[in-house]
């Protein structure tokens, strides 16, 4: 995305942001739709998977209830997925008090041809995840927001709260022990 794109888009989203605060309920529907599957997708690449459109729709409530607070120094793109990522923190802190029962259904034995893909598909994923839960948290998050969401390191900074040559370290970093642990 070039800079022009940028402004246009943040021009776009405060001219939304100053209507709804008019009492345009329209405005808020049009900021929904232009940052919800982005939201999605950052809640995949932070490991969501159950409730996630309960945490996309908690987001929008916690950036509405605070939209008099949002000084846009930076997108209003990268201010969700702050917020985002708060909520995610805080569920995943909250989860960890509480045990965790996995059921196994009968729909859930690999049979036939599907066996051999399925073990190969599952030896694969792990690789990856095991690549990714080896990374600190702060790589990880930076991993993630620039490969999953091509977000720019500006904007990563702004997300996690720190400097963008610190992303830059992060992500290089992340990008070199995910490449090793997956060659193993």
């Amino acid at each position: 995305m070039t800079e022009a794109d940028r402004t246009k888009d943040a021009a776009v989203d405060q001219e939304l942001i100053e209507r709804w605060r008019a009492g345009d309920e329209r405005a808020a529907s049009a900021l929904v739709e232009r940052h919800a599957s982005a939201l999605s997708r950052f809640a995949l690449s932070l490991g969501v998977r159950d409730d996630l459109d309960e945490l996309v729709q908690d987001t929008f409530v916690r950036a509405f209830g605070a939209l008099d607070s949002f000084r846009a120094d930076s997108s209003l793109r990268t201010w969700l997925f702050t917020i985002e990522r708060r909520l995610v923190l805080d569920r995943r802190r909250a989860t960890r008090r509480q045990p965790q029962l996995v059921e196994v259904t009968p729909d859930d034995a690999a049979t036939g041809f599907h066996a051999l893909d399925g073990i190969v598909a599952s030896e694969t994923e792990n690789r990856v995840r095991c690549a990714l839960d080896a990374l600190s948290p702060m790589q990880r998050d930076v991993f993630t927001l620039r490969v999953q969401e091509g977000r720019a390191y500006k904007d990563i900074a702004d997300i996690l709260g720190t400097t963008e040559g610190a992303a830059r370290v992060h992500y290089h970093n992340a990008l070199r022990a995910v490449k090793e642990r997956i060659h193993d």
